[in-house]
């Protein structure tokens, strides 16, 4: 899927061009090394690379011969290097190739996706920063509880994906693994020492020991890190839709100048960019478990894992990229709407605040029991006939006994509620969450700068 919102970069990584490429870094590596353990005459791999350049078209012309795609990229090879090529491969099984090439592979990708999140990172930061003084309404199975802000549930996104580039980092540490050792693993041909100096020089570890593949867990591991980061872009990208929501209409997607939402009513403007992030967190959520799948393999190796990775770690990475890059886009052109947020935390005539009110009484020496029942009673009333909820309360003898008019009217302060707010910005932000933010350039769906946070 390599579009506008897709770096062309992760899509090359991926192409049979750059994963040749890969593979005859490798194999010059190991040649090099065997050079400097005098196994092999010095210059070899100096000549090679002077003498070859890859053609997957080539390749895949002698694969259509030999049904092996690393014998046909070694006779491919072999055409233009000449007698040196002898030398490569010596020792070596497909895997040793297959396996350390995809690990480089990975390892590139996910810088690309490292540098998606610190952008991503960043969106969120000023979006939760510019919002700290938003009152909205807090909800609990979807209905109304007590009042937050909007920048404390911005905040909450925003540490849940510091907590998934940590995810990502222990997996890049995981795949940054590579391994030279033969056909079982035992490094029957090749001395270990041969592995370490071509795992330096590729910038990885030598797997601590293998048998003729590098194990699945690994993979699996990566893969599972991608998907939790696709679940929390689908966890954002869900609550968009729902603020989005004709009756809700709190926060949208930015509706450009001369889009559309419908081919049939021209009056729609509808979230499709969460949409299509929720839809593609599902395909990378299943392309964890076919990695999962990939772990239990019979004894020493086979390949059934093969074909399964060809798909669903390019597949995977390119859908990451696309998703944290859109992601961020989506975020940094929200629009939010204050007010209608605040007409929401008014739209129950109080009813949000019962738990202070709760509270005080209890505070003051009611019963809690009792103190539940006399504001329950009130609320489902107030519910009921969509009254207000303080006006019933203040007409209460049993409150009254505890509470005066102006006690009553300080559990109705939505400010109370966040009053720890800057404390807990400071946890989540450091200094930057004591600074409040506006974004005067926000654009509204009809282009003009009116949003603020």
């Amino acid at each position: 899927m390599i579009d506008r919102y897709t770096r062309p970069q992760m899509g090359a990584i991926w192409t049979q061009q750059r994963k040749y490429e890969c593979w005859l870094e490798v194999e010059l590596a190991v040649c090099q090394a065997m050079e400097q353990m005098g196994d092999v005459p010095r210059g070899i791999a100096k000549r090679v690379r002077r003498k070859v350049s890859v053609n997957p078209a080539r390749i895949a012309a002698i694969e259509q011969v030999t049904k092996h795609d690393v014998i046909a990229f070694l006779e491919s090879i072999a055409e233009q290097a000449g007698k040196d090529a002898r030398f490569l491969h010596a020792g070596l099984t497909s895997s040793d190739i297959l396996d350390t090439a995809l690990a480089l592979q990975m390892v590139e990708a996910s810088g690309l996706l490292m540098q998606d999140l610190e952008a991503l990172l960043l969106s969120l930061k000023d979006l939760a920063l510019s919002n700290q003084e938003t009152m909205t309404v807090g909800r609990s199975h979807g209905i109304h509880g007590e009042p937050i802000t909007f920048g404390w549930k911005v905040a909450i996104w925003y540490q849940e994906f510091e907590r998934q580039q940590q995810r990502l980092k222990a997996a890049i540490t995981d795949i940054a693994v590579g391994k030279l050792s033969g056909a079982m693993g035992t490094f029957a041909h090749l001395s270990p020492a041969i592995e370490k100096t071509v795992c330096e020089q590729l910038g990885l570890k030598p797997a601590p020991i293998s048998n003729q593949i590098i194990q699945r867990d690994r993979h699996a591991a990566f893969l599972s890190a991608l998907a939790l980061i696709a679940a929390s872009i689908e966890k954002v990208a869900t609550e968009i839709r729902h603020l989005q929501r004709t009756e809700v209409l709190e926060a949208e997607e930015y509706f450009e100048p001369g889009q559309k939402g419908s081919s049939a009513m021209p009056h729609k403007r509808n979230p499709i960019a969460s949409e299509n992030l929720c839809g593609l967190a599902r395909v990378i959520r299943s392309n964890s478990l076919a990695a999962m799948e990939n772990v239990a393999l019979w004894h020493e190796r086979d390949i059934s894992h093969s074909s399964v990775e060809r798909i669903i770690i390019p597949d995977s990475t390119i859908l990451l990229d696309y998703m944290l890059v859109r992601l961020t886009k989506v975020l940094s052109k929200l629009v939010v709407y204050p007010e209608q947020m605040q007409k929401t935390l008014n739209h129950t005539g109080g009813l949000i605040y019962s738990q202070r009110l709760l509270l005080a009484l209890i505070h003051k020496g009611a019963i809690r029991k009792t103190a539940y029942e006399q504001v329950q009673q009130h609320a489902m009333a107030a519910w009921k006939n969509k009254g207000n909820f303080q006006a019933c309360i203040e007409q209460d003898p049993f409150i009254l006994k505890y509470l005066s008019t102006k006690e009553i009217a300080t559990c109705f302060n939505p400010k109370a509620y966040v009053q720890h707010q800057k404390q807990i910005f400071r946890r989540v932000f450091g200094k930057m969450g004591n600074s409040v933010k506006t974004k005067s350039s926000a654009k509204t769906p009809l282009g003009k700068s009116s949003r603020k946070g």
